[in-house]
């Protein structure tokens, strides 16, 4: 197969993004001897009496589980790649509840140039999760990293602002009703809790939240509107509290239709206590839900996944997990193992221990 080019989400600890190449080889296969053939049919009744589990390669579904404790969902992402690749659409259709594309929405990818849109990967996304009835998180309307390059070149105030309002009413607008969630603004600030420098806040300050948000709230009535970033790990951290629990008060105070904080959770080895306190911290603002949206843990570290999870079960404005991927080597920080599953699509230790944490 040909090589096929990922982009990433943002470092937790370095804002510079990192681009990866990689080749997915499928498996060789090799024909059953006479005595395996022999030996599965003897097995068959056996295999044939419990085919759930070899096709999740989990016992149990974590999402029906996190729903049957009040939670929205646990989801992943992915987008069409993925899904026509091994075993990832049934592992996903069968063991998670929601899917956020990876790529297809980002500004780059739907939008390159001026007046022109690319919808075949988000369609097809959009189309395989609303025919399975899984969530869809849109992800995302204004970035500052994989942004088209000709949004980038905008220095008047007035352009860029009908640009905001035309991508969003446009994105929007093709789905509308079909997008549960939309990560209006993703990454807005830096660590200290000040506005990061993008064309967005150059051209506009911040002003580009209202128009962002107003222009949503506009386009889909009925979608959950959220800002989201990363680092938001550690309850007295300044991006936390200077930047999204201050601003984010204020911009509610302003009427800006801001309806949840979206944590993404990109975490080392045990951070995962720091995000279940920071997720109180975010859910004791005034916005009407939170949410852990990009979940990984670095070194296959299942306490703090279970940690995690237990911080939004006991949390009532937390509705909801979505981990980034779901096997290891098609995580974008694949060398750390931070996912459910392996790279032969079995069901890791952190699987597990959800599956334990949420069945007692």
């Amino acid at each position: 197969m040909e090589s096929e080019t990922r982009y990433i989400e943002g470092w937790p600890f370095q804002p510079n993004r990192f681009f990866f190449s990689y080749s997915v080889i499928p498996a060789e296969s090799h024909p059953p001897s006479k005595m395996k053939a022999s030996l599965m049919l003897l097995l068959a009744p056996l295999v044939s009496a419990a085919p759930t589990v070899e096709h999740r390669q989990a016992s149990q579904s974590i999402d029906a589980l996190f729903k049957a404790k009040g939670k929205e969902f646990y989801g992943t992402a992915t987008d069409q790649g993925r899904l026509q690749a091994g075993r990832n659409a049934a592992i996903i259709e069968a063991n998670f509840g929601q899917v956020t594309p990876e790529n297809s929405m980002k500004w780059e990818s739907l939008n390159p140039r001026q007046g022109q849109y690319n919808w075949g990967q988000a369609d097809y996304l959009v189309n395989w999760a609303t025919e399975r009835n899984k969530t869809i998180r849109g992800h995302t309307f204004v970035w500052h990293s994989q942004l088209a390059g000709w949004v980038n070149q905008i220095n008047n105030r007035d352009q860029l602002t009908r640009v905001i309002q035309e991508h969003i009413r446009t994105v929007g607008g093709r789905y509308k009703g079909k997008i549960y969630h939309w990560d209006v603004i993703n990454e807005m600030f830096n660590e200290d809790g000040s506005l990061r420098n993008s064309v967005f806040s150059r051209v506009l300050g911040e002003s580009f939240v209202k128009i962002a948000f107003d222009a949503a709230r506009e386009t889909d009535p009925s979608a959950k509107l959220y800002i989201n970033d990363y680092n938001l790990d550690q309850p007295n951290y300044a991006k936390v509290t200077r930047g999204m629990v201050a601003n984010v008060n204020k911009w509610l105070s302003q009427g800006i239709p801001i309806d949840g904080i979206g944590t993404q959770g990109h975490l080392q080895s045990g951070q995962g206590n720091g995000l279940a306190q920071t997720i109180k911290v975010l859910a004791a603002t005034s916005v009407k839900e939170v949410a852990v949206t990009e979940l990984d843990i670095q070194n296959n570290n299942s306490n703090d996944y279970v940690a995690v999870t237990r911080g939004c079960l006991e949390e009532p404005k937390c509705r909801s997990i979505t981990v980034w991927g779901v096997r290891d080597q098609d995580s974008w920080r694949p060398q750390g193992n931070p996912l459910l599953f392996d790279s032969n699509y079995n069901a890791k230790a952190n699987y597990n221990a959800i599956v334990q944490f949420l069945s007692q």
